[in-house]
């Protein structure tokens, strides 16, 4: 089965840091790229190990990802 999760990837330093924000699952890499794949294989590691887990992700809703503007003064 495959899954889609969202993922935020910044900058912290000389590290580009990825997340999968509906697992909490996290991992970096010196480029975006190595941080995708290596947030990918930390992803497919926490799944092979925790079966609850991908139950409940088959009952999840997708979810809404939006941006506001807040002004500053």
């Amino acid at each position: 089965m495959t899954y889609n999760f969202t993922i935020v990837i910044t900058k912290e330093k000389r590290w580009y840091v990825a997340q999968a924000l509906e697992l909490g699952v996290a991992s970096q890499g010196k480029t975006v790229e190595e941080a995708k794949l290596n947030l990918k294989e930390a992803v497919e590691l926490y799944l092979e190990d925790d079966v609850a887990v991908k139950e409940q992700l088959v009952k999840q809703a997708e979810p809404m990802v939006t941006t506001m503007a807040v002004e500053y003064v």
